[in-house]
């Protein structure tokens, strides 16, 4: 009997395993391009925050392809490699929007070729362009966008966002009081050479007067993360410097 009893929970419990796995298989793949679309569209909110274009979820798409009007890739010589403009290609096959960031970073890493993607941004005639951010934190990977106005120095505006950065201390880097500041702040210095921006532990008045344009205050209790983003923000804008140094020429 025990035997009998034994081998009907085991041929239940297997049944019900395999219909639990088929069940959710089949709503894995039901749902797959939705969730492909929300990562699309959230990507797409991201970029135009950072130039201070609000939409949402259900009009991201066509928000963005009112205001991105180009899309390039960058070689670390600084030279355009990839151009999608107007839904088409002028140059290259690959677009910037589906571009992954975090292989082309680990291949500056190791010493290895590789590209960095540009957003041009236009709104009510005004030029933008917007580069995409990725970085570690204290917990997790930490990103975002920059954008540029059209002297390719001067901050127009920025988002950052991260996957588990502290509550109350790291955490703060996706509100306005860490981002405002950005605004108005430059990447170059008056002799044109290359500084990024610094987030400064214990704030920017510890920095000289003539660098303090080039500086944030960082979040207090969140050395760490404010560490990483500095670092980010050093790690992604330089790839952008042979481009820009190019137009001055």
């Amino acid at each position: 009997m025990n035997t009998n009893s034994n081998s009907y929970i085991f041929i239940y419990a297997s049944v019900m395993v395999i219909i639990v796995a088929a069940v959710l298989s089949t709503t894995a793949v039901l749902l797959k391009d939705k969730q492909l679309q929300n990562v699309k569209n959230e990507k797409m909110q991201a970029i135009l925050a950072s130039a201070n274009i609000e939409c949402t979820p259900e009009n991201s798409e066509t928000t963005y392809n009112k205001y991105i009007v180009e899309e390039w890739l960058i070689n670390q010589k600084g030279e355009i490699v990839d151009m999608y403009k107007n839904g088409s290609f002028e140059k290259g096959t690959l677009r910037a929007f589906n571009l992954n960031l975090k292989t082309e970073l680990y291949n500056k890493s190791k010493g290895e070729s590789f590209l960095s993607p540009l957003f041009v941004c236009n709104v009510d005639g005004k030029t933008y362009y917007i580069i995409p951010l990725l970085g570690k934190g204290l917990w997790g990977p930490v990103w975002g966008n920059i954008a540029l106005q059209s002297d390719f120095n001067t901050i127009k505006g920025v988002v950052f966002d991260h996957k588990g950065e502290t509550p109350g201390l790291g955490a703060e880097i996706i509100f306005p009081a860490f981002t405002n500041p950005f605004v108005g702040k430059t990447i170059f210095d008056d002799q044109g050479n290359f500084t990024s921006l610094k987030v400064v532990k214990g704030g920017v008045a510890k920095l000289a007067s003539n660098q303090q344009i080039h500086g944030v205050d960082a979040i207090s209790g969140g050395t760490i993360t404010s560490m990483g983003v500095n670092s980010m923000l050093l790690d992604c804008l330089e790839n952008y410097v042979p481009y820009i140094k190019s137009l001055k020429k």
